[in-house]
This record gives C-alpha cells, sequence and structure tokens, in this order.
C-alpha cells in the first residue's frame, strides 16, 4: 500500500527522510503492540477498581474509570488530584502492567530492520511516549535493540506531561543534542502529530489501519504509513 498523504505535503516523503537525521519513536504502535497478550482493557479494569478502594478514588476519575484506556483514566485522575498521592500511585500501578505486557508485547514488523539501516546511516534515536520508559528500555532489551537507543527513553513522568503536550519531544531533542528541523517523530496517534507540531519537529504516522491512518490525517500528519516496508 503506498503511503498515505494529506493534500499538498509540504515536501515529498523521500525528501523528508532524506534530510532525518534523529527519529524520535513513540512506544506503543511504533515499536510494538504492548498489550498485544496482556489487554489494555483489563489493565484500566484493574485501575478502576483500585479507585474505587481508596477514599474519593472514583470521584477523581469522574467517569472516565469505564474507559478502554488506562492512560485516559490516568489522565483523568492526573487533572483533579491535586495532592499528587493518588495518580502518583497510579502512575505506579500502570507502570507495573506495562511491565507486565512488555513480556508478551508483539513486535512492529520491520522495525528491526529499518533501526539497521538508518542507525548504519547515522540517524541517531529516541523513545518519546507516554507509556512508562522503564517499559519500553525493558522491551527494547528483551529484543536486543536497546544499543541503538542508548539512554535515550523519554516517557510519562510526574506531574504527568503526556502528549500533545510537546515535553518529552523537547527533552529528547536536548538530549539528542538534535536539530529539531532535521529530526522526525514517529507515532500512531493525533496526540503525537499534535505534540510533533508544538515541538517544530517533521511527523510521521505510523498506522495499519486505515481508520487510524485518516485520523492522523485528520490531525495534520501530511505523511502517514502503514509498514515500515515503505519507508525502506
Amino acid at each position: 500500500m503506498p503511503a498515505l498523504r494529506a493534500e499538498t505535503p509540504a515536501e515529498p516523503l523521500t525528501e523528508l527522510l532524506d534530510r532525518t537525521r534523529w527519529v524520535l519513536f513513540d512506544f506503543d504502535g511504533p515499536v510494538c503492540r504492548l498489550f498485544a497478550g496482556h489487554p489494555a482493557r483489563g489493565i484500566a479494569r484493574r485501575m478502576a477498581s483500585w479507585l474505587d478502594a481508596r477514599p474519593g478514588g472514583r470521584a477523581l476519575a469522574a467517569g472516565a474509570a469505564l474507559s478502554k484506556n488506562p492512560q485516559a483514566l490516568l489522565r483523568a485522575v492526573g487533572t483533579r488530584d491535586t495532592e499528587g498521592g493518588t495518580v502518583r500511585a497510579l502512575e505506579s500501578l500502570l507502570t507495573q502492567e506495562e511491565l507486565k505486557a512488555v513480556e508478551s508485547a508483539r513486535p512492529t514488523p520491520h522495525l528491526a530492520e529499518l533501526l539497521h539501516t538508518w542507525y548504519e546511516a547515522g540517524r541517531r534515536f529516541a523513545v518519546t511516549t507516554n507509556n512508562s520508559p522503564l517499559a519500553a528500555r525493558r522491551y527494547l532489551e528483551l529484543q536486543h535493540l536497546d544499543g541503538y537507543f542508548a539512554d535515550h527513553y523519554h516517557g510519562r513522568s510526574l506531574p504527568l506531561r503526556l502528549k500533545p503536550d510537546p515535553y518529552c519531544l523537547t527533552e529528547a531533542v536536548r538530549s539528542l543534542d538534535a536539530d529539531p528541523r532535521a529530526t522526525l517523530m514517529i507515532g500512531d496517534e493525533p496526540g503525537d502529530a499534535k505534540a510533533a507540531r508544538a515541538a517544530g519537529i517533521p511527523f510521521l504516522g505510523y498506522a495499519e489501519r486505515p481508520s487510524r491512518r485518516a485520523e492522523l490525517c485528520a490531525a495534520g500528519a501530511k505523511h502517514v504509513v502503514a509498514s515500515y516496508a515503505e519507508v525502506l
């Protein structure tokens, strides 16, 4: 399938890739399918149960406890927990769940080949994710791909600054000593596209499903691919 493009892209995809020297990868999706064997719905349910058992916990979630998305639940609590104790404990719980999920995560096709090809051509990499950086590091260690990333893992932190906030992207650019104009963010969520735009970083959408590719284009992505084979 050819790369899906929004109308009138700023430049051809080949030119964008040619001038890229640093690449920022979102984790769940562009690197692996994190919850392939440890479903996110079950994690969200356990997080909601934990909140129910904590005084005032359900009120902090304000309806998001029924979400299938653990990130959405954590975000909802983070916006209301002014003292911070509940969101810190909930974030720790989510991190432990993500570390379990790593054990059965599904590798994204062609990622290892892409990393090798780009690394040999002088590109350098970082992870920029709303997931725990501990989970990202552990997964890449298990796949023997951590050497490509050195110590450049930028993920969920407290206080919560989740994408579309560009914080983790700007931190990655700083740690890589990168030029944002020669950096590429690869993500699979509209929030990734918005964060890249806020950071002044070109964006490449990755999405296997047509509906998600359409969402990325609607969020402003000028180039979206369904497979890294297109990039290679």
